[in-house]
C-alpha cells in the first residue's frame, strides 16, 4: 500500500535535488536556460511561498511503500475557489517503475487531496507519454494554458 508523507517547507532542500534530477533525466527540461530556471531562488522561493500561505497551500509529498520512498508530487487544492486540485509534479522513481505503481501512486494521491477538499483535478504534461498515462487513469483533454501548455482534466471521485 502507498502512503503519503508530507514535506515540510524545512526539508525542501531535498525535494529540489531529486526533482531536477527526475526533470532531466525524464527530459522534461532539455534546454540550458530551463535548467537554470528550475535550480534559481526566484522559481523556489515562489513555490516556498506558496508552501508557507495559509490558504491554497501548495503541497510537496513523497509516496511511501514498505517504509521506502516510491516517488514524488506538488500539488496546490484551491479551497478558496471550486476545490481545483492542480498537480504540478507527479512521478515515481525510475526503479520503481512498471507493474500499475503509478495507478497506486495517483490512488493514494485521490484520497489524500480529497480529505483536503479536492473535487477536481487538473494538470499540464509535457510528454506524449505522461498524456497517455494520465488518459488512463480517467483524465481528459482540457485546451491549453496561458502559455500553450497542454491541459488535462478529471473530475471527482
Amino acid at each position: 500500500m502507498v502512503t503519503i508523507q508530507e514535506i515540510p517547507v524545512e526539508q525542501i532542500n531535498d525535494f529540489w535535488s531529486i526533482q531536477f534530477q527526475y526533470l532531466v533525466d525524464d527530459g522534461m527540461i532539455t534546454e540550458e536556460e530551463e535548467k537554470i530556471y528550475f535550480q534559481s531562488p526566484e522559481y523556489r522561493d515562489v513555490l516556498k511561498g506558496h508552501m508557507l500561505r495559509e490558504q491554497d497551500k501548495l503541497h510537496m509529498v513523497y509516496f511511501v511503500r514498505d517504509a521506502i520512498r516510491i516517488g514524488a508530487s506538488q500539488y496546490c487544492t484551491y479551497q478558496s475557489e471550486d476545490g481545483k486540485c492542480f498537480i504540478l509534479d507527479f512521478w515515481v522513481f525510475p526503479e520503481y517503475r512498471g507493474n500499475g505503481t503509478g495507478h497506486e501512486c495517483f490512488q493514494a494521491l485521490l484520497a489524500y487531496t480529497r480529505r483536503d477538499g479536492a473535487l477536481y483535478y487538473a494538470l499540464n504534461y509535457v510528454k506524449e507519454d505522461s498524456r497517455r498515462f494520465w488518459l488512463s487513469l480517467g483524465f481528459i483533454d482540457d485546451g491549453v494554458d496561458e502559455y500553450g501548455s497542454p491541459l488535462m482534466r478529471r473530475e471527482g471521485p
